[in-house]
């Protein structure tokens, strides 16, 4: 308990936020980094998914490349992609991150299309609503909660995992904890754990938030809803 103390004493230290290296710069730029990697996931997941549910398709190989992806080694990926000539930097790190932000992402904007009720498209194509027109008016607009969800999840594993760009000197909140290895357990042991708590928090409020963004574009109806199945399936269970 007295490291997690220290822990906390250390991150009362006015000092060690606006030092130069200290926890608002690192703070930066793992937001900077989590906000591009995040970023180019949703470039790549989102429309693929939105066609590939739309087209009613491909959903096996929105599986395999979910799970090829989280199957990759993190710290391998971000080990690798500084070998190339990407170099050091943020730059891989960011590489690295989008890849390991596609797969929910990805899965999310297929499930949402897929998940629209058959014969409510039968209803708006019966109106005369042409393909693009569907998904813009009906697909898209109830598929936003899962859009959402996959948005959430992205953040969240973006926000932990950038922890590891330190070792590819990529910056962020991991690069406090490291520096308090170098000092050694009995000297920067505080630091260590003052880190692990920064990044703890950042991601805890990383959900907080994107729950609630989940739950503001959800529509009133399929919340209404979903609180009346809790009930049932607690009690069948």
């Amino acid at each position: 308990m007295s490291y997690f103390r220290d822990g906390i004493v250390w991150l009362n230290d006015p000092l060690n936020w606006t030092n130069p290296g200290g926890l608002l710069d690192r703070l930066q730029e793992h937001l900077i980094i989590t906000f591009w990697a995040v970023l180019l996931g949703c470039v790549v997941g989102l429309p693929l998914g939105i066609w590939l549910g739309h087209r009613g398709r491909g959903g096996g190989a929105v599986v395999t490349v979910a799970n090829l992806t989280r199957a990759l080694p993190t710290l391998a990926l971000l080990t690798i992609l500084p070998l190339t000539p990407i170099g050091f930097g943020k730059l891989p790190v960011i590489l690295a991150l989008a890849v390991f932000a596609v797969p929910p992402l990805l899965a999310n904007a297929y499930t949402g299309l897929r998940s629209v009720d058959a014969e409510t498209k039968d209803a708006a194509i019966g109106m005369g609503l042409s393909g693009g027109q569907l998904l813009r008016r009906v697909e898209l607009p109830l598929a936003v909660p899962y859009i959402a969800g996959g948005l959430r999840t992205a953040v969240v594993q973006v926000v932990a995992t950038a922890t590891l760009a330190t070792f590819v000197n990529g910056g962020g909140l991991g690069t406090i904890i490291t520096a308090g290895f170098g000092l050694g357990i009995s000297v920067g042991g505080a630091q260590i754990v003052a880190g692990g708590i920064a990044v703890v928090l950042l991601a805890l409020l990383a959900e907080a938030l994107f729950a609630g963004l989940e739950r503001l574009v959800t529509p009133r109806p399929l919340r209404s809803v979903r609180r009346r199945r809790v009930p049932r399936a607690a009690t069948t269970g």
